[in-house]
């Protein structure tokens, strides 16, 4: 069995679907702008987020600006959207294009957000015995990232 280590970097290209508002800031920080979410199991009605992620050059998180508007059935859906623009009005000028940022987690809210690494070591299918890494998107885990960490595509 082989044990691989987590990726350092793992590259985002830009497209118009879950990676439209991603690149860089004129002063050259990386940025992600996104709308992750909690799903509704159960009792539990789940929750809506607004999501700016601002890294340094070398791809290392900056900071989080993470912005809640409760369940998606109940949730002031303009208020998401005014707030959505703002945080992208607020980057100034922007190219978007290709980031490639290092895996992060934090807490806001009760749940974890970020890029967050997962081994495969309970994966009942693993044939080979190999501990393979994937880095998904979460809350909402919408976008998830497999080896080659710099081919910039993501699966949803």
């Amino acid at each position: 069995m082989t044990i691989w280590p987590p990726p350092e970097r793992i590259a985002i290209d830009h497209d118009d679907y879950h990676a439209k508002h991603i690149g860089h800031t004129s002063d050259g920080r990386q940025f992600f702008l996104t709308t992750p979410f909690r799903p509704g199991f159960g009792g539990d009605a789940g929750e809506e987020f607004v999501a700016l992620y601002l890294f340094d050059p070398d791809g290392q998180l900056l900071e989080a600006r993470i912005d809640t508007f409760g369940p998606r059935g109940t949730m002031d859906l303009a208020a998401r959207t005014a707030t959505y623009e703002q945080r992208l009005r607020e980057l100034g000028d922007v190219t978007y294009d290709r980031i490639e940022i290092a895996p992060f987690t934090v807490e806001r809210f009760g749940t974890a957000f970020g890029l967050i690494p997962r081994d495969d070591e309970d994966d009942e299918d693993d044939e080979d015995g190999d501990i393979d890494w994937y880095v998904e998107l979460h809350p909402g885990n919408y976008m998830a990232f497999a080896p080659p960490w710099d081919s910039g595509e993501y699966d949803t």
